[in-house]
C-alpha cells in the first residue's frame, strides 16, 4: 500500500553553524536557494549558517530566515530528486512559515524578507527583558496548564505556549511568572529548560508584535495552496489563501497545538513523516506523540537513504515530478477562459497548447529532459495562452512564481517573474 506522508518544518531551536552544509554541497539547487535568498537579504547567508559563530546565527532576525531557507531547500531538493508529493504540511511554530511557502501560499522571496523582518522585531522584544519562555519535560500537559491556571487566578500572567507531546510542554509570559513556574513544575518531578534570549512566544505578550506583524502580512500576495497546512493554532487544516495572513498574526498569541496536529495526521492514516530540516528535531516528537507514523528528516544523510528506501518501492510515481513543460500544460487547463471569441481561442490557446504538447510527447518519446530552449518555448506559449483567456496579471505573476518555484527554475528563467516585461519580450 502507498504511503501516505506529511511533510514536517522545524522551529525556533533547529539552526546550528553548518546546518544545511550537507544539502548544499550536494544539490545545486539547494546552493541556488540559499542564493535566492542572499538576493532578498543583502548578504550571504550561506557564509553565516556555514562558517559564522553561534552568537551571531543565533539572533532572531538571522536564525528566522535561516530556519526558513534550510526547510525550503530541504523541500526542493527532495521534490526534485523523488517528487513524490505529501498528503498534508505542517510546521512547529516558526516552521508554519516554511509549510505555507512549500505549499505555494506564500512567495519564497516574501517568506525570507518577512521573516528578516518578524526576526528583527524578536530581538527587540527579547531585548526589552519583557517576558520569557520556557521548555518543560516530564508533566503531564493537563498539570502543566492546571498550574499556569492557578498562577493566573493569583494574578500572573504565564500560559502554557505550546503542546509538543503528553510530556513536553513550552509555557511563556511574565518573566518572573515564568520562573516561578518553573520552579513549582521542577517539584513535581519536571526539567525546566529556559529558552534564553527569546521572546515569549504565543501568549498575550505579543500581541503588539502581532499587530504589527499583521499590517506586513496584509501587503503580501498570496497564491494557490498544492497541499493542505495543519495549522498550529487549531490542528486543522488550511487551504484557502485569504485566510494565512490574519492565522499567521494570531499564530504569535496562541498555543502550538503540535500534539493535536500528530493525533490529526494518525486518524487521516499518514504512515510516513518526513522533517524538511536540517536535523531531526520533529522526528522525536512524532515518535513521542503517536504509534505506527515512522519519521525521518531529509535534511540527516542515513534518513535520506531510508526516504529513497521507502519511496523507492513506487517508482511509477516519479514520473510526477515537475517539469516547466508539464506543469505549463496544467496551468493552461486550469485557468479560466474570459474571452469568448472562439476564433482567437482556437487560433491562439488551442494552437499554443498542442505545440507545448508537442515538446512534452516528443521529450516522453525520448526519455530527455526539457532543454532550457524548449521550457522558455513553453513559457512564450504559456503567456500567449494566459492573455487571449484573459487572465489578470496578478494571476499570471502568481502562476510564473508556481512553475517556476515548483521546478528550481530560478535562476535559468527568473526573467519570466515579471510577465509584463514578458509580454514586450514576445511582441
Amino acid at each position: 500500500m502507498m504511503e501516505k506522508m506529511a511533510f514536517l518544518f522545524p522551529g525556533q531551536g533547529s539552526h546550528f553553524v553548518g546546518m544545511s552544509k550537507g544539502l548544499y554541497d550536494q544539490y545545486t539547487i539547494v546552493k541556488q536557494t540559499f542564493e535566492e535568498a542572499n538576493d532578498v537579504l543583502g548578504y550571504d547567508l550561506a557564509k553565516l549558517c556555514f562558517e559564522g559563530t553561534l552568537a551571531e546565527l543565533s539572533k532572531a532576525k538571522n536564525s528566522q530566515p535561516a530556519i526558513l531557507v534550510s526547510s525550503v531547500a530541504s523541500f526542493r531538493a527532495y521534490m526534485q530528486e523523488l517528487g513524490i508529493v505529501p498528503q498534508f504540511l505542517a510546521g512547529h511554530s516558526l516552521g508554519e512559515y516554511a509549510a505555507f511557502t512549500c505549499a505555494g501560499a506564500i512567495r519564497f522571496p516574501d517568506a525570507v524578507q518577512l521573516l528578516h523582518e518578524r526576526g528583527t522585531l524578536t530581538d527587540e522584544v527579547a531585548a526589552s527583558g519583557v517576558g520569557a519562555m520556557s521548555i518543560v519535560d516530564g508533566v503531564e500537559s493537563r498539570l502543566v496548564e492546571q498550574a499556569c491556571q492557578e498562577m493566573v487566578q493569583e494574578g500572573r500572567q504565564v500560559s502554557v505556549s505550546c503542546y509538543n507531546t503528553p510530556n513536553q510542554t513550552a509555557i511563556s509570559g511574565d518573566s518572573d511568572a515564568v520562573m516561578e513556574l518553573e520552579d513549582r513544575l521542577t517539584e513535581q518531578g519536571g526539567l525546566a529548560t529556559p529558552l534564553l534570549a527569546s521572546a515569549p512566544f504565543h501568549c498575550s505578550y505579543m500581541q503588539p508584535m502581532a499587530d504589527l506583524l499583521l499590517e506586513k502580512l496584509s501587503r503580501l500576495p498570496y497564491g494557490f495552496f498544492k497541499y493542505p497546512v495543519i495549522t498550529n493554532r487549531n490542528a486543522e487544516p488550511m487551504a484557502h489563501s485569504e485566510k494565512v495572513a490574519n492565522n499567521l498574526a494570531l499564530h504569535l498569541t496562541q498555543p502550538v497545538q503540535w500534539e493535536r496536529t500528530m493525533q490529526y495526521f494518525k486518524h487521516k492514516g499518514v504512515t510516513l513523516a518526513i522533517e524538511m530540516g536540517p536535523k531531526n528535531v520533529l522526528t522525536n516528537m512524532v515518535k513521542a506523540n503517536v504509534e505506527g507514523i515512522e519519521a525521518l528528516c531529509y535534511g540527516a544523510k542515513e534518513d535520506r537513504k531510508k526516504i529513497e528506501q521507502i519511496l523507492s518501492a513506487y517508482p511509477g510515481l516519479k514520473k510526477h515530478i515537475p517539469t516547466i513543460i508539464t506543469r505549463s500544460l496544467a496551468v493552461a487547463v486550469a485557468t479560466p477562459n474570459r474571452n469568448w471569441d472562439n476564433e482567437e481561442y482556437q487560433e491562439k490557446v488551442v494552437k499554443s497548447y498542442r505545440k507545448i504538447q508537442g515538446i512534452q510527447d516528443s521529450l516522453e518519446e525520448s526519455g530527455a529532459k526539457p532543454t532550457l530552449e524548449q521550457m522558455r518555448e513553453a513559457l512564450d506559449l504559456l503567456k500567449i495562452i494566459l492573455d487571449t483567456k484573459q487572465v489578470p496579471e496578478e494571476e499570471q505573476t502568481h502562476w510564473y512564481n508556481q512553475i517556476i518555484d515548483e521546478t528550481g527554475t530560478y535562476y535559468e528563467l527568473n526573467e519570466y517573474l515579471a510577465p509584463a516585461r514578458l509580454a514586450e519580450k514576445i511582441s
